[in-house]
């Protein structure tokens, strides 16, 4: 249809003016390059020099609305100008039809830039990827990226020689993660410089990002002894070496399902985790600790046992023990321990049966060794007889009791210096068993009063 027209308005001129050649006038379009922001509008001159123009116009596939004209021109505004396009401006002049062109360019400042780090927490010398990307920017052939590491650029990437079509704004590098890198800042700056066409240099940088570099390549190990006494306190350390970087790492220690409290501490590339803790049960518990760091978490268990070493206290085996001359007795010793520990007595160095009810006699009277023994240790405590005769009447009983009353003191010292202890290994003995032995000092003037009161009591009965 166009080439129709064209051909008729050429026809025309021919006829009506035969001689007016063709270059006798010109057609011209204001501005001569038009630079529009996306979604923007654009107003447009078309003009010309012929005295009597004829038809004239734009032809554009833009939404167009003709807001004034004179006798050699005509304005249009152009709205909403979303992708690029050429305008065709034509006056005819004397039956001959010129035109002009115009290149329109869409432009899209690099608004929002957006920086990725994948991902956000790396491994020492393990790689990580950075990547920049501009949502809406145009034209892209007037786009530089350049990643930056700190005051360092990392890359930087121009699209000038990219088909546009089928390019996106976004530049994707992999880099290797170093200690030194670790909350390094990171960022992307864009550039769109539209001065070829016109325009000016357009700039947009992302957020800071920081990428955190961590080592954590060896698990917890945990300090304590496999072995716990019951009721006991013990320091318990867990530790991770080779860590970066050490003072972020975080500690969670458990006994069985309880949270312990602990102390951190850290040196160099290693930390560490204190605590302290009481088993009350005997028998097997675990021991963990959690490590932390970043998104890495390390776990180790350990199994602790829990025991008492072999005890002879004072209330189930007496230091200081009276028999009744005549009447039938057993030493009274029972060991405590876990394990349950065996007990051996010793009296003038032969085995004395525990099991089997002795008739006192004067001869018992003595000191008897007791050694209670389990897989953990032994224990050796000395228990002193005393045999009380029958025959010497009240009268005697009572002096007894006045001497013993009077006399313990003395008693339990000489007892105590003349006697010599048997073997004891002194280096399973814990520490409290020498408080129990000051304690049944103390005791025997106590167990002795007891014992003559119940001869007392006995004699008077009969």
């Amino acid at each position: 249809m166009k080439t129709l027209l064209f051909g008729v308005w050429a026809l025309l001129a021919l006829i009506l003016c035969p001689g007016v050649p063709e270059e006798l006038f010109e057609v011209s379009i204001w501005p001569s390059q038009a630079l529009v922001e996306f979604g923007q509008s654009l107003v447009v001159n078309c003009s010309t020099t012929c005295p009597d123009p004829g038809p004239s116009g734009i032809e554009t596939f833009l939404k167009k609305t003709q807001v004034g004209k004179g006798p050699q021109w005509k304005e249009f505004l152009l709205e909403d100008v979303t992708e690029n396009s050429i305008l065709q401006c034509f006056f005819s002049c004397a039956g001959i039809q010129k035109d002009t062109s115009l290149g329109i360019t869409v432009y899209q400042p690099p608004e929002q830039v957006i920086l990725e780090l994948q991902p956000a927490w790396v491994a020492v010398d393990e790689a990580f990827t950075v990547k920049c990307h501009v949502p809406s920017v145009a034209p892209l052939e007037s786009l530089t990226l350049a990643l930056l590491q700190g005051n360092q650029e990392l890359h930087r990437k121009n699209f000038t020689s990219l088909v546009v079509a089928s390019q996106r704004a976004e530049v994707i590098i992999s880099v290797r993660a170093q200690k030194e890198n670790d909350r390094c800042n990171s960022s992307c700056h864009a550039e769109l410089d539209l001065s070829l066409q016109g325009g000016r240099l357009f700039q947009g940088s992302s957020p800071i990002r920081i990428v955190r570099i961590f080592e954590f390549s060896q698990s917890p190990h945990i300090w304590v002894s496999s072995l716990l006494e019951a009721g006991m306190a013990e320091t318990v350390s867990c530790e991770v070496a080779r860590l970066f970087p050490a003072k972020e790492v975080m500690f969670h220690m458990f006994l069985e399902d309880q949270e312990l409290s602990s102390f951190l501490s850290w040196e160099g590339d290693t930390a560490w985790a204190n605590t302290t803790i009481r088993t009350m049960e005997a028998g097997d518990q675990e021991l963990s600790c959690f490590a932390s760091l970043g998104p890495m978490e390390q776990k180790t268990r350990k199994l602790v046992h829990s025991y008492n070493k072999p005890r002879l206290e004072e209330s189930s085996c007496p230091g200081k023990q009276t028999w009744l001359e005549g009447m039938e007795h057993t030493l009274a010793c029972i060991p405590k321990g876990n394990p349950a520990p065996a007990l051996v007595c010793t009296w003038n160095g032969v085995v004395f049966d525990l099991e089997v009810p002795q008739k006192a006699t004067q001869n018992h009277t003595g000191t008897y060794c007791c050694t209670a023994t389990n897989q953990l240790g032994s224990v050796s405590k000395d228990i002193a007889v005393i045999v009380q005769g029958l025959d010497e009447g009240i009268s005697s009983t009572l002096f007894v009791i006045i001497t013993v009353t009077s006399g313990v003191g003395v008693i339990t010292i000489a007892l105590y210096l003349s006697y010599r202890p048997c073997k004891v290994d002194r280096r399973k003995l814990l520490y409290r068993q020498k408080e129990e032995d000051k304690e049944e000092e103390s005791q025997f003037a106590v167990q002795e009063e007891k014992s003559a009161t119940h001869i007392i009591d006995s004699y008077l009965i009969e």
